[in-house]
């Protein structure tokens, strides 16, 4: 029987194509060979040509690997050993890391099964899968721990090929956001799906058997979001691992404020209003303290979100900037919407002593600003200050706008050279963790109190969580709650700072009066 071949290369079509479950990752069909005999057992074996059952058993075998890493541990790990080739460091770094036998021979073998794996065949291939399976599963062995070590091989020349293919272009355009790669360059221009049931995709009829091509590269050109490399909507287990993975082999260079961002836990980040409330959460052993742009316009008596503190907050980051302690500025939407005077003023911040910037496209209306707007912000800021950390916020759930747009938004921003990404008001895990699995900088969540957890949120992959106004509105209601209750007489349980506390805060070292 003759089957069609039909090729997509829109967004959409591709999308819809990538979430049909009627379409599977395949390839010509290869026989089944004896365990471990080589390729053609490989490719029958392991979960990347697998659908159904197969598929979700073979896929879990691969999670549990994962499961045993940390993307932080094989960020860390990460390093190429002088002459050795990337492929060769991505795949030995990663079987070094899972305990496997003879990495270095390993990542050797896992090469030359790489070249042949999405078709062709090869004596050299099959040879090597027989080894693989000799170390990994070693006899006397069933065919569980053969399916195991198969899926265990598939993951490995996985990484081989896209992950080594990311280090090696961002090697090469070394100042280009990993995400602007992925989504120019990407490192996996094409799948291919195999229709395993009747269906239909950009109004095409697709018949069993048809196969369906679809041009990453070409879809991603004409959008922002990402469908490379692990994302939504097929998302890969091992994305975030392979990310951490190339970014230490890469060993692009961080600031001490954005190494705050690599580590396990989330960058708890309090927001300050004054050098006082600053220096105690110093004090108290936060790493980095935020600014809160409510607290600095409602002390000034001026209105917050409409571009009139830009004196007052650098006034109050050159105060912060003598202090001995890392903090970042929230500067609304850049204090202008002319993306050059926004890079200007987001310099004197960093040279005022700003280790990083919030940089809001929300608007005093209620509004959003157009996401090419500040799009441009962005990359004015990044060309003129390049080691100032920019978090780039979007207030579409506080605009109550589509799910999608926030992708979108996000997408936009980051591959524009934002460090960072807020989405404040989103506070639903499972949104949580979709927009995490198409992201590449870290994800920044506002802390509220009937969301998430601290705990919860880490376990989702949130990487910094800001607590926003919530400190100085809780101080002024404080206030406000202590002097009304001395007024009529009742108890007071505030608990106050002494004299010489807060004198030692603002580093007076002034005697009581």
């Amino acid at each position: 029987m003759t089957h069609t071949t039909h090729e997509f290369d829109r967004f959409e079509d591709v999308r819809s194509a990538l979430t049909d479950p009627a379409l599977v990752p395949g390839l010509p069909a290869a026989e089944d060979g004896p365990a471990g005999a080589g390729v053609a057992w490989l490719r029958a074996t392991v979960a990347r040509f697998s659908h159904g059952e197969a598929h979700r058993r073979r896929r879990a075998l691969v999670e549990a690997e994962l499961a045993r890493l940390t993307p932080e541990a094989l960020r860390r790990a990460a390093a190429v050993a002088p002459g050795e080739e990337t492929r060769v460091a991505v795949v030995r770094t990663l079987a070094d890391a899972l305990g496997l036998p003879r990495p270095t021979a390993v990542a050797e073998a896992v090469t030359v099964v790489a070249g042949v794996y999405f078709g062709g065949d090869d004596a050299a291939a099959d040879e090597a899968v027989a080894a693989l399976v000799r170390w990994l599963a070693p006899p006397p062995s069933n065919e569980a721990a053969r399916e195991s070590a198969a899926n265990l091989i598939g993951l490995l020349v996985q990484a081989c090929g896209a992950t080594a293919a990311l280090v090696d272009t961002a090697f090469d355009h070394s100042s280009v956001p990993l995400s602007k790669i992925l989504r120019d360059m990407p490192p996996v221009s094409a799948m291919r799906r195999v229709a395993v049931a009747a269906t239909g995709v950009g109004g095409r009829h697709i018949a069993e058997g048809d196969v369906v091509l679809l041009d990453l590269a070409a879809a991603n050109r004409a959008h922002p979001s990402l469908l490379t490399f692990g994302a939504p909507p097929r998302v890969c287990p091992g994305r975030a691992h392979a990310l951490a993975l190339a970014d230490g082999l890469l060993r692009r260079p961080l600031t001490p404020f954005a190494r705050l961002h690599r580590r396990t836990a989330p960058l708890l980040l309090p927001n300050a209003w004054d050098y006082a409330s600053a220096a105690a959460l110093a004090a108290e052993g936060f790493p980095a303290v935020g600014t809160t742009s409510l607290g600095v316009a409602a002390a000034a008596g001026l209105p917050d979100g409409v571009a009139a503190t830009f004196e007052e907050t650098l006034a109050l980051t050159r105060r912060l900037g003598e202090g001995r302690f890392l903090f970042t500025v929230d500067a609304e939407g850049g204090f202008s919407d002319d993306a050059e005077e926004v890079a200007e003023r987001a310099r004197a911040l960093y040279d005022a002593g700003a280790a990083g910037i919030n940089l809001e496209d929300g608007r005093a209306d209620g509004t959003l600003a157009p996401m090419e707007v500040h799009a441009a912000k962005i990359a004015a800021v990044k060309s003129a200050v390049p080691e100032l950390f920019v978090n780039a916020r979007t207030d579409t759930h506080w605009a109550a706008r589509q799910e999608d747009e926030t992708a979108t938004r996000l997408a936009l921003y980051e591959q524009s050279g934002a460090d960072g990404v807020f989405v404040p008001g989103l506070s639903d895990p499972d949104s949580i963790a979709e927009l995490i699995s198409a992201l590449v900088v870290p994800l920044n969540i506002l802390y509220t109190p009937t969301g998430p957890t601290l705990p919860e949120l880490a376990a989702l992959g949130v990487r910094r969580v800001s607590l926003g106004s919530l400190l100085y509105r809780t101080a002024l209601a404080t206030a406000v709650t202590t002097a009304t209750a001395i007024r009529d007489g009742r108890p007071s349980d505030a608990c106050a700072l002494s004299y010489a506390e807060v004198q030692a805060l603002a580093g007076t070292g002034r005697e009581p009066v």
